[in-house]
């Protein structure tokens, strides 16, 4: 009797291997509970303080740069400055998609280099500068994004500074009433039309109340952040990328 046997396959099927995740994805927003106290988020509170200084730095560049072109567009001068514009405006622009990937996990490749043949001489590779679209959309990156940090920079320091500190009344509020004479925090005091209006915070209810207002604005600090950073990685992604 013949009995056939089913062939093996030759070799096994390799298991399929999930894709690596990006190092946005790697870097993703942390739990809700978890947040305020992720480094991530410290990161990200980092990017939006840093972000002031250097969007002063950019938007002065680029403006004075550019108006500088401008004004000398009449002369053979202006078309240097602005190759200078375009060129530093690009140096600029890797340094934010630098920045980007360290603190916000946001991998952005860079555009191609601006090709400036040699052997057509300096007019040609000042030309090619010139008609460098990325060169033109880092340059706009530093003016379109100087409000928006500016007020990253305000609601991100106000949000985490007012959160810990109300958050943490019960631990300090002795300090009032021992050192300052008051009978608790002082939430205002000030006299209008003769009548003076006056309020603290001083009984226990009081101070657990503010205390869990703290803690309210603690865990939305977080969600705050990550939506005004996500205005950046947006400018990023379009006008910094390919």
């Amino acid at each position: 009797m013949n009995i056939s046997a089913r062939p093996y396959a030759a070799a096994a099927a390799a298991p399929s291997v999930p894709a690596a995740p990006s190092a946005e994805r790697s870097a993703g927003a942390p739990g809700f509970w978890r947040a305020p106290f992720a480094g991530s988020t410290y990161r990200e509170i980092g990017y939006t303080v840093a972000s002031l200084p250097i969007a002063i730095v950019g938007f002065t560049f680029a403006v004075t740069m550019f108006s500088l072109g401008v004004g000398l567009f009449v002369t053979v001068l202006g078309l240097p400055v602005l190759a200078v514009a375009l060129a530093g405006a690009r140096g600029l622009g890797a340094a934010e998609r630098g920045r980007a990937r360290s603190q916000l996990g946001l991998d952005v490749a860079g555009p191609v280099a601006v090709e400036t043949p040699r052997e057509a001489g300096a007019w040609a590779g000042m030309r090619a500068r010139l008609s460098d679209g990325a060169g033109w959309r880092a340059l706009l990156f530093q003016v379109v994004t100087f409000p928006t940090r500016v007020v990253s920079f305000v609601l991100s320091v106000t949000f985490l500074v007012t959160g810990w500190v109300v958050a943490l009344l019960p631990a300090y509020s002795w300090v009032f009433p021992r050192y300052l004479d008051w009978p608790g925090y002082r939430v205002f005091d000030y006299t209008s039309g003769g009548e003076r209006h006056e309020f603290y915070l001083e009984s226990p209810v009081q101070i657990a109340g503010a205390s869990l207002l703290g803690l309210v604005i603690v865990f939305l600090t977080p969600k705050l952040v990550r939506a005004l950073t996500n205005i950046d990685r947006a400018a990023v992604r379009s006008m910094l990328g390919k």
